[in-house]
């Protein structure tokens, strides 16, 4: 398991449209959806959509039936099993609701490779009929954010997997997050330095990030399109783990420099060799004294060569400035939009 999450958006990020319109599209409702839609919030209209379907005839199979045909970009779905070969913990964060999410992902035969969906509830109730609730009870406990739709804040989910990160030892992982709504902003703004965030270019989110790119703390790697989704994020899982194993690498550098200089000159150093003389009493050319050193790096022994002939009185060893990682930090990023677009 490596360590990155990836955070997808649902309609229009994995799918190529939004999951709600299609249905209501495709069983003929769209003209009662647009006569209520100013009346009451999306998501009390969409169950309320789910009754009126129910009441007149409309079955459980003929809405899987519409979803099993919502288009999707060819190169998502390989993105998707990629990114999960390579080790990433890939999750859902959507404002469709987990009937619609579960029937396509199961049809496209990728709901393994998720481990986590949030999303709005929706179950078939006991008189067989499609029910939508929210996801925050916006009538009992309000979110209180200004930026989020009564019934869900993205940003709240993502500051939940950040504490649970922490809670669990895995501060250090790094989030991808993929979308493309405005409802994706708000997430947007609670990523970290070391984190990434992938907008769709010329959609809501895109506008809100281009009026001021600086409040993000993330990276920005925008992406068009389901080829370019692909190619983005698999070039920033793989220059994720090479950053991951350079800075492991240069831990261990770190952290052998620094048990090197723990050891005194009394206790690991050798006494100087008398010089040695030839057979008529003169005094030979030494070679280079050699002394090997040993000592313990995480239960490795490590030698280490000392080239020089030691004087006779002990050896001071100058202290040596601890080694210091930088994080991904503001050299990473830049002031202007347009050098966001890296790849």
């Amino acid at each position: 398991m490596s360590g990155i999450i990836v955070v997808f958006d649902f309609d229009k990020t994995i799918v190529d449209c939004d999951s709600d319109n299609w249905v209501i599209d495709g069983l003929g409702f769209t003209d009662l959806f647009n006569q209520l839609l100013p009346t009451m919030p999306w998501n009390t209209l969409m169950d309320k959509l789910m009754l009126e379907m129910h009441a007149q005839g409309k079955t459980i199979g003929e809405i899987k039936e519409v979803l099993h045909r919502i288009p999707i970009h060819p190169r998502v779905i390989p993105a998707i099993k990629a990114a999960h070969a390579l080790g990433c913990d890939l999750r859902i964060v959507s404002d469709a609701n987990l009937f619609f999410i579960e029937t396509i992902l199961e049809h496209l035969g990728i709901k393994e490779y998720f481990s986590e969906i949030n999303t709005n509830p929706g179950y078939v109730s006991e008189e067989g009929r499609l029910r939508i609730l929210p996801y925050h009870d916006f009538n009992k406990a309000p979110h209180g954010c200004a930026l989020c739709p009564p019934n869900m804040c993205k940003g709240l989910i993502i500051e939940r997997i950040q504490d649970s990160l922490s809670n669990n030892g895995d501060e250090n992982k790094r989030i991808i997050y993929l979308g493309d709504g405005s409802g994706d902003y708000c997430p947007s703004l609670r990523l970290r330095e070391r984190d990434f965030m992938m907008p769709r270019k010329n959609f809501p989110v895109w506008d809100l990030i281009c009026r001021d790119p600086l409040l993000l703390k993330a990276e920005i790697h925008p992406w068009s399109d389901g080829q370019e989704l692909e190619q983005v994020l698999l070039q920033l899982i793989n220059k994720i783990t090479s950053l991951d194993d350079e800075s492991s690498q240069q831990f261990i550098s770190s952290d052998c420099k620094m048990q090197t200089l723990s050891v005194t000159a009394h206790e690991a150093l050798p006494k100087v060799l008398p010089k040695p003389t030839s057979q008529s009493g003169a005094v030979a050319s030494p070679p280079q004294a050699r002394a090997r050193v040993q000592i313990r790096n995480n239960g490795r022994k490590l030698p280490l060569r000392v080239l020089a002939v030691l004087p006779p009185r002990p050896l001071h060893v100058p202290a040596q400035p601890h080694l210091r990682l930088l994080p991904l930090s503001s050299q990473h990023r830049f002031s202007t939009l347009n050098s966001y677009v890296k790849f």
